[in-house]
């Protein structure tokens, strides 16, 4: 019999009464059952909390607390987690569709990480366009020195690969926590599928100019500062091509 971990979904939402319930759906569908599903919601003053209290059902772990951003819930989330790995898909963002994690952990048994691509949707739910940045064939640490070539939704990662999240990065943390964890890793598996639809206009977008100045300090620390500079030029070059052909980013 395929072996099946557990995986542990983990929902971080503050007052996304709009968003909330596609989530949950998209991760309730699916047809891979050994899931854990984790939300950690930050105090919401909306509907939030009564649409969480509507799907108890299916999930098995929730709590509502003020926390200190966005990364800090994420930390609650993996305090919380039980599962061999670890899947963030925040409200708004869903699971591609309903065989997806169970295709993705079929590619390869007992992979360090499973990764793929992303489509962009919108608020309505509707497929905006594929992810500005495409993924590696071959995902290694050196990949992130052109960006980061994987969305944080479409990553997944065994949990005794990471540890919390750097709260010294207020809009970046997640490009330093997937960067450590690629290079921990020894088996990481392209499933060669889209895993994630990303909901548009989310926090990173909100946050981009101070994002990517996080971004490029990290990149410095870990790569150096000419090498760093260099891989902007074709960075800068591709989203500029990007922005032109497809009118946004």
């Amino acid at each position: 019999m395929p072996i099946s971990p557990k995986i542990s979904i983990i929902t971080v939402v503050y007052n996304g009464a709009t968003t909330l319930e596609a989530t949950i759906k998209s991760i309730a569908s699916q047809s891979y059952k050994n899931i854990e599903y984790v939300i950690v919601d930050g105090n919401s003053t909306d509907k939030t909390l009564r649409i969480i209290k509507q799907y108890e059902g299916v999930i098995d772990q929730w709590i509502s607390e003020s926390d200190h951003g966005i990364y800090d819930a994420m930390n609650k989330g993996i305090d919380l987690a039980t599962g061999d790995y670890l899947w963030f898909m925040n409200s708004g963002d869903q699971i591609a569709d309903t065989t997806t994690l169970e295709r993705a952990i079929n590619c390869m048994p007992d992979a360090d990480i499973y990764y793929g691509e992303t489509v962009m949707i919108d608020n309505a739910g509707n497929e905006i366009g594929d992810r500005r940045l495409k993924t590696p064939e071959v995902l290694t640490p050196a990949s992130f020195k052109k960006g980061m070539l994987v969305s944080h939704q479409s990553f997944i990662v065994k949990k005794s690969l990471v540890d919390h999240y750097n709260l010294k990065y207020t809009y970046s943390a997640d490009f330093k926590w997937c960067l450590k964890a690629i290079e921990k890793s020894g088996n990481i598996c392209n499933t060669h599928l889209v895993l994630s639809k990303f909901l548009d206009g989310g926090f990173t977008k909100q946050n981009i100019v101070p994002g990517l100045k996080e971004r490029f300090r990290i990149m410095v620390n870990h790569f150096g500062l000419l090498s760093t500079l260099y891989h902007h030029i074709f960075i800068a070059l591709k989203f500029f091509g990007f922005v032109v052909r497809h009118k946004r980013f």
